[in-house]
């Protein structure tokens, strides 16, 4: 097998072009991610993600924002409407864990059957009064303990589907005060009080795949997460994370400079692979040359999340959402 391209891309639309088969075929990008561009009708979806895993020379892993709420790219009838992620935990009360994992698991055999199997979840932000509402109702909890408790029942939940997991956003975004789609968060706490936000990662660190944060911690660096040396060694030393780092979506108005210039730095700080995620050409063509091929590092950690993927056991999904309704 050749080394994977270190990138994640998305597509135009609702099926390929033949220029886009050229170059996913020349780049060889780890794997793919799906947006409501991209999806029409569950049969739709599985022949476009049957062409893009065609175009590589691996079974591609193929990505999706399927948190629940605002963030959550299949809709009825395709998949089941969820409330936002803080709502559910909040309104499931004691009982908050096992409904997370039903609904991850509900979730994971939904996306599995349209041909998708990672999910860019848990998402184990920990909440705080002031976090921007972009991010805050999309947490599990204001307590990192409660946060990784229910982010392990997410990831088990997806995980048991045959669904990878890609935890984020590292090292912590719940502290961000404006949407990092649009600006940099910069942080100003002290670095003693940065624990609790990287310790629901910490419990989690053993989860195949991770996405970084594009913020500022002015305590410890004044680069973003993305592209700092330092915090990608705090992800890999402090926290302890193993697995396949991947950025937050390099296109994002939270890092500045050319593409190019952003897929290299984020390279060259430590992350494995550039996720790029609009799918036009000319920014893909940018990122895939910025990017090259995975280190041989990176490629043992894509490999072992690749291996990470297991066939689910057969359950029954209507006593799954019985069970979750209960709560």
């Amino acid at each position: 097998m050749n080394g994977f391209g270190a990138t994640i891309f998305g597509c135009e639309g609702l099926r390929l072009s033949d220029k886009e088969r050229t170059f996913f075929r020349d780049s060889r990008p780890f794997g793919f991610i799906l947006f409501g561009r991209n999806i029409d009708s569950a049969d739709q979806v599985r022949a476009l993600c049957d062409d893009l895993r065609s175009c590589v020379d691996h079974h591609a892993p193929i990505l999706i924002d399927q948190e629940g709420g605002r963030v959550q790219r299949f809709r009825a009838p395709l998949a089941t409407e969820w409330l936002p992620p803080l709502e559910h935990v909040q309104a499931a009360g004691e009982n908050a864990a096992r409904a997370m994992y039903l609904r991850a698991r509900i979730t994971a055999h939904e996306l599995l059957s349209l041909g998708v199997d990672a999910n860019c979840a848990p998402m184990v932000d920990v909440a705080h009064s002031d976090t921007h509402p972009f991010l805050k109702n999309r947490c599990y909890g204001f307590d990192a303990g409660t946060v990784a408790e229910i982010g392990r029942a997410v990831a088990d939940g997806l995980m048991d589907g045959g669904v990878l997991p890609v935890i984020k956003h590292m090292p912590g975004h719940g502290r961000a005060l404006v949407d990092s789609h649009f600006d940099l968060p910069t942080v100003s706490t002290p670095e003693a009080e940065l624990d609790a936000d990287f310790a629901p990662f910490k419990a989690l660190s053993d989860l195949p795949m991770g996405m970084t944060a594009h913020l500022v911690f002015e305590a410890l660096d004044a680069a973003p997460a993305t592209t700092s040396l330092k915090m990608m060694r705090l992800i890999r030393e402090r926290i302890g994370f193993g697995g396949l780092i991947m950025t937050d979506d390099i296109s994002m108005q939270a890092l500045k400079g050319p593409l190019a210039q952003r897929s290299a730095d984020s390279i060259a700080a430590g992350c494995d692979v550039v996720l790029h995620c609009n799918g036009e050409m000319e920014d893909m063509r940018a990122v895939a040359e910025a990017s090259g091929v995975m280190t041989a590092a990176a490629q043992a950690r894509a490999e072992a999340a690749l291996m990470a993927r297991k066939t689910p056991e057969t359950v029954d999904i209507e006593a799954l959402s019985a069970e979750l309704k209960a709560f």
